[in-house]
């Protein structure tokens, strides 16, 4: 991608820097980890077993834990390694969990807190070979990849590579060992995991719905999860949705019913959603095809305070 500032109507090259040290990218990472991936910092240089993780994340909305690697060499395997790392976190939980309480002493974790299913690995790197890229191309692979570039201005991008449409699921090539010991507890989540067989009706409400909803902003992305299908903007939740079968809960984060323009006051508050998101949470109930309407009325009051609009 090029970049350009304008200067009198002309467009001048803003040239791309070199970065020299993984420790250059993971000090600007950990210091901005919320506004870059969404999560909070643990701590740097974590070390269990015979490993040391470059940085030790949580990651609130889905209560797990991440761990984040820097590369400036091409030659490492995100299969392999990514591997290791999440079987080491499942082995070695009580290390993690000690970890995080040791650093958030108020705000103590109990094994049972936690999602173990929606561990990550994130690597960052200013390159990735096509190989590795395309090693994340399966349906339920729990790393994320994200290329960043430093610029002269000091402008700094972090380009998260997305999957290229993974259809076949990493078990059908691993059998035995470590790699499928920690597909068995670590899942990638997709859309078709929140239907089960006979909820047609949901499907198609689903399907209507969530055109609705990409329509607002291009810049929303759907985000599959273990209890909902989130819709962000960058690594922030705007809003998200519940599949039942008779029909779907839209969830509004961030406000309760007196924070928006309900006249037909059907917003209800989700009880006890402050204790466990440690934000507030509303919900709108979704039963049919005339319900949507209102529903994303409702969806573009959140979007629009979320990012500022009046």
């Amino acid at each position: 991608m090029s970049l350009f500032k304008i200067s009198n109507k002309k467009l001048l090259s803003i040239k791309e820097k070199k970065i020299n040290l993984e420790k250059d990218i993971q000090s600007l990472t950990e210091n901005n980890i919320e506004e870059i991936l969404g999560y909070t910092f643990v701590s740097s240089e974590f070390q269990t077993d015979t490993f040391r993780f470059d940085t030790l994340a949580w990651d609130d909305e889905n209560k797990s834990f991440v761990i984040v690697e820097y590369k400036k060499k091409r030659n490492f395997s995100v299969v392999d390694q990514g591997f290791a790392y999440l079987s080491v976190l499942l082995n070695r939980k009580a290390d993690f969990i000690l970890e995080y309480n040791t650093k958030f002493s108020k705000n103590v974790l109990r094994k049972e807190d936690i999602d173990w299913s929606q561990s990550r690995v994130v690597f960052i790197s200013p390159y990735f070979t096509s190989y590795q890229i395309n090693s994340i191309n399966f349906r339920n692979m729990p790393f994320d990849l994200y290329e960043i570039k430093l610029y002269e201005n000091d402008t700094v991008a972090y380009n998260k590579i997305e999957a290229n449409h993974p259809s076949e699921s990493i078990d059908s090539i691993t059998k035995g060992g470590e790699i499928e010991k920690v597909t068995k507890q670590v899942k990638n989540y997709s859309v078709e995991d929140h239907f089960k067989e006979g909820w047609e009706e949901s499907k198609e409400l689903f399907e209507l719905l969530d055109e609705r909803i990409m329509n607002i902003d291009p810049n929303i992305q759907r985000s599959p999860m273990k209890g909902y299908i989130g819709y962000k903007l960058g690594n922030n939740l705007v809003i998200s949705i519940k599949i039942r079968k008779s029909g779907i809960s839209l969830r509004l984060p961030r406000v309760e019913p007196k924070d928006l323009k309900d006249p037909e006051n059907k917003v209800i508050y989700q009880k006890n959603s402050y204790r466990y998101y440690n934000k507030h949470v509303s919900l709108y109930k979704i039963h049919n095809e005339d319900d949507i309407d209102y529903g994303i009325m409702l969806a573009k009051q959140v979007y629009q305070k979320f990012v500022g609009q009046d």
